[in-house]
């Protein structure tokens, strides 16, 4: 008896069920050590890839940047500094590194601090000015759709991304019938404000949501929470993470007996005419590697985009969403991957308009297994039934720990990509791709999971 059962049905169990025999699919499953295709349905077929998008995006930042580097972040000025006085402004030139003040650490400001007045300054005449022109305007990706703008996991990306470009908007509820109270944003956004909707129903969950544009200093509350809740968190974006970066900065300047005298802004508009800074100091993210495991672990739409709007940056600048679109869609093409027919509006899977199939999916992640960048590659990827999007997919069976896989969800689509580590020591290269399938994603992972055991016998 094999060590997965012996009952085989295989791509029925896909085609025939209830719950996805109607859907769009795009499977394809291919030994990658004797390189025998294992299963094939539609594999040419585009579909919405929703987080497995992410793949493109990392896979194409790993082989362009290597797994060692690390965004800088510039402090530079104008002006000349005499006798401890700037006449000029201190400038934060952002590389779109979207790891700054994540999850709330913002200690490396004391060290730009100390930078500062290293250089001798004690004394600023002008501002602290945030940065972004490394990217044009175009923050929200104009493919997503209106209803996640605003949202934290839908945040405007820009070349200076800091605390996640998240804000935890704190709210008080009350009587059901009542409107919920906006008691404060952690981190304190000064110039925010709420046009609030919330009521406070007789519900057991949270039904409050947030939406806005980038740079737009309001932002709509609405939906419904639980009465008689007390306080309670609802997530949305930020307006302009650069200029809170910035107005810290400054604070942790003034705080430190530096004399800013004007208040912090911020510059969106590149202009390749302006003269040359002088620079103060550079600051360092993590490691790419590091990077990259956050972005498909834990799906992290902020990460993924980041890296894709820099790509395009280098293309040319300003970078934008198209320069991004055209340098990934080169990127792969040039290696041999089948890209032709893909659509891609985003780096991070968010666009609806989105479409790959399960082959170039494949055929970039066979192309991954055998880069010098590898094990960086490798170690991005959840596990099976262990980590990140993939903690509860075929958990106590005889794949959970086997299966190293980006996954991907949005409203009736479940996809899945990655490897299979099968016990005579080959590797299995797949992508399981179901789009408009009826039902919770929780129903379609099961469905999945049952193909993939089957399959593996």
């Amino acid at each position: 008896m094999s060590l997965f059962g012996t009952i085989l049905l295989t791509i029925s169990l896909l085609t025939n069920n209830a719950i996805t025999s109607r859907a769009n699919m795009s499977v394809l499953v291919q030994n990658m050590t004797t390189g025998e295709v294992i299963e094939e349905y539609r594999s040419d077929f585009v579909v919405p890839p929703a987080s497995v998008m992410k793949l493109l995006t990392t896979g194409a930042a790993l082989e362009t940047l290597g797994e060692g580097y690390r965004f800088p972040t510039i402090l530079e000025h104008t002006g000349t500094i005499e006798n401890g006085v700037l006449k000029g402004n201190l400038y934060i030139r952002g590389c779109c590194d979207p790891s700054l003040g994540w999850k709330g650490r913002t200690a490396f400001l004391d060290q730009w601090v100390k930078a500062i007045k290293n250089k001798g300054i004690r004394t600023i005449e002008g501002a602290v000015i945030a940065d972004l022109t490394m990217l044009d305007g175009e923050a929200q990706n104009p493919g997503w759709l209106c209803e996640d703008a605003g949202n934290y996991y839908a945040p405007g990306i820009f070349a200076l991304n800091y605390y996640g470009n998240t804000m935890n908007i704190v709210l008080k509820s009350g009587e059901p019938g009542s409107v919920a109270t906006v008691i404060k944003t952690e981190p304190e956004v000064e110039d925010v404000y709420f046009i609030n909707h919330v009521r406070c129903d007789k519900i057991s969950y949270d039904g409050a949501f947030v939406s806005g544009l980038p740079y737009s200093r309001e932002r709509y509350l609405t939906g419904a929470v639980p009465s008689n809740l007390g306080t309670f968190g609802v997530k949305g974006d930020l307006p302009n993470p650069g200029l809170l970066l910035a107005r810290h900065l400054t604070a942790r300047l003034r705080a430190a007996g530096v004399n800013v005298k004007r208040d912090a802004t911020y510059e969106a508009d590149y202009n390749p005419l302006l003269p040359p800074k002088e620079l103060i100091y550079t600051h360092y993210s993590d490691k790419l590697s590091e990077i990259i495991k956050e972005t498909n672990v834990n799906s992290n739409n902020l990460y993924a985009e980041a890296l894709f709007r820099y790509l395009g940056a280098r293309y040319t600048l300003p970078g934008s969403i198209h320069n991004s679109q055209d340098l990934l869609r080169d990127f792969w093409r040039r290696r041999g991957v089948n890209i032709q027919n893909a659509i891609i509006k985003d780096g991070c899977g968010l666009a609806p308009q989105d479409a790959v199939s399960a082959k170039t999916f494949v055929q970039v992640l066979t192309l991954m297994a055998r880069s010098k960048n590898k094990n960086a590659w490798m170690a991005s990827l959840p596990i099976s039934g262990q980590t990140g999007t993939l903690k509860t997919l075929c958990q106590g069976t005889p794949l959970e720990g086997r299966i190293h896989a980006k996954s991907g969800t949005i409203a009736g689509t479940k996809n899945f990509a990655g490897y299979i580590d099968m016990p005579n020591g080959d590797t299995w290269v797949f992508a399981i791709m179901i789009n408009s399938a009826p039902g919770k994603a929780k129903n379609i992972q099961n469905v999945i999971q049952e193909y993939l055991l089957d399959l593996c016998k």
